[in-house]
């Protein structure tokens, strides 16, 4: 697994790849928390290039979107491919964190 972020017109967009698992998950949340700051009013995950998720990555994900719910900031994941989609819509989690098609169309989404 690994995490690379940027900023884009203020967003932080957190692009993870590979797999995570419970053996990566602690190293996932400590790398999230580590890159979002208290001026991040959204935070945008792109899965694009992450080919597994386990139920350890799930829990940060909601840990995440959780601690940035407190603070009124939101969370989006975009990009998934379609296994991954499909945990999240299992899951449930696409009912409560915005799930777009692509990083253009989370970024559109902000603020609307």
């Amino acid at each position: 697994m690994d995490i690379q972020t940027e900023r884009e017109n203020g967003t932080l967009i957190a692009k993870a790849k590979g797999r995570i698992d419970g053996v990566n998950a602690r190293d996932f949340e400590e790398a999230l928390q580590t890159a979002i700051s208290t001026d991040d009013n959204t935070v945008v995950m792109d899965f694009e290039d992450l080919s597994y998720i386990s139920s350890a990555g799930l829990r940060v994900i909601l840990l995440i979107a959780k601690t940035l719910r407190k603070r009124n900031a939101e969370l989006m994941l975009c990009s998934l491919s379609d296994p991954i989609r499909e945990v999240f819509e299992i899951s449930g989690f696409d009912k409560f964190i915005p799930v777009h098609a692509s990083r253009k169309e989370a970024l559109a989404a902000i603020g609307s």
